[in-house]
């Protein structure tokens, strides 16, 4: 009974942000990673919304963007989402004011929903074990009150994801254990996070989080009152002509902080399901040369412009190669980063791939827009 009640109130949450800086000169302000064709041909925000579609119907999928213009940009790749279910925010506030104003519309159209959240830059495989996990997760967050994260068993150390503390057997929903929470902990120090990979107790945060909408929006009530009550205000503006006025005069006011920071870390009714499928956050160049096939030296060719561009190898192995119309000649130069666009080219160890980010940092630094 349960669960035939729940498919009738079960939402998706994409949330489909900028940045990206990782992938530079690719990922910019005006293609962020979301939108750049890496993956068997279709966009990030492709495959997550289709993802999403084979178990939601697509009138109960909504998205949050960060600008009018990714909004239209979404809309243009994703036609089977209605473009009124496609929300951009007037600021940029982080996840949490994000997360928030996608709860405020799902719950004005319906007090019962369960929200799928979705970052539009992950990967997922294989995708029937994530529905299967997913909906584990969604019949948990219908049961009650109750915040649900998705662990992922770390493969290695690192500093750059958020880790989840398991604690004791919580309950079993579909044959699936969940698990309390005993701490949040968002982006350890390096040394940090070995200890947690090494103890066998800590698991990724995914960021795949599954809660009912009353749920989340009295925790943001509960830890982030200025926040709530910004969306209070837009919750009663949404369908009149004050609506997007209304949004901006409340989103200035709104603290700039993220989901882990504002919710997660501080509620004590979040409970853990451990992931049965691989979970990758794309978030630099040796991500995505680990996720696409390679050649029998390694390598990865992406020809970014698909206007022929050539790669002329001569003992080079396991690097990552984007080209972008051009000849691109590389010798015996194993384990690198080639990226090459109209603008800018980019070299790099495939080992050094996370600080691409403080090319993009310098560039800001010189003031460098044009190529941001």
């Amino acid at each position: 009974m349960l669960e035939s009640e729940l498919k009738k109130h079960l939402y998706a949450l994409i949330i489909v942000g900028g940045g990206g800086t990782r992938l530079w000169p690719k990922s910019r302000n005006s293609t962020p990673k979301q939108f750049l064709k890496l993956f068997k041909g279709k966009t990030l925000a492709q495959i997550t919304s289709e993802r999403l579609q084979k178990f939601i119907a697509p009138e109960r999928i909504f998205v949050v963007t960060t600008t009018e213009e990714y909004k239209k940009e979404f809309i243009r790749e994703v036609p089977f989402i209605k473009p009124e279910n496609v929300i951009d925010e007037p600021l940029r506030r982080n996840t949490a004011p994000a997360h928030g104003l996608g709860a405020i519309y799902i719950h004005k159209k319906d007090p019962e929903a369960v929200i799928i959240n979705a970052y539009s830059d992950q990967l997922v495989d294989p995708e029937h074990e994530y529905i299967k996990n997913i909906e584990t997760a969604a019949f948990a967050a219908f049961s009650g009150d109750w915040l649900v994260a998705v662990g992922v068993k770390p493969t290695y150390p690192n500093p750059g994801y958020g880790h989840i503390k398991k604690g004791g057997k919580w309950r079993v929903f579909q044959r699936k254990t969940l698990y309390k929470v005993n701490r949040f902990t968002e982006k350890p120090a390096l040394e940090l996070a070995k200890r947690y990979t090494a103890s066998g107790e800590y698991f990724w945060n995914a960021g795949q989080y599954v809660w009912r909408a009353d749920s989340f929006l009295r925790a943001l009530e509960r830890f982030e009152p200025s926040i709530f009550k910004g969306l209070q205000r837009i919750g009663q503006a949404i369908n009149t002509p004050e609506e997007r006025k209304v949004m901006l005069y409340e989103y200035k006011k709104m603290p700039e902080i993220s989901v882990d920071y504002a919710v997660s870390e501080r509620a004590k009714n979040f409970v853990m399901l451990v992931a049965d499928f691989h979970w990758i956050d794309v978030g630099d160049w040796k991500e995505v040369w680990e996720n696409l096939p390679k050649d029998d030296q390694g390598n990865v060719i992406i020809d970014g412009a698909q206007k022929g561009g050539e790669v002329i190898n001569i003992d080079t192995s396991d690097a990552l190669i984007h080209t972008d119309g051009r000849v691109i000649a590389v010798i015996d130069v194993d384990n690198v980063v080639i990226v090459d666009t109209k603008e800018a080219l980019l070299v790099c160890a495939k080992s050094k791939a996370q600080n691409v980010k403080k090319i993009v940092e310098e560039l800001k630094r010189k003031g460098r827009k044009e190529l941001l």
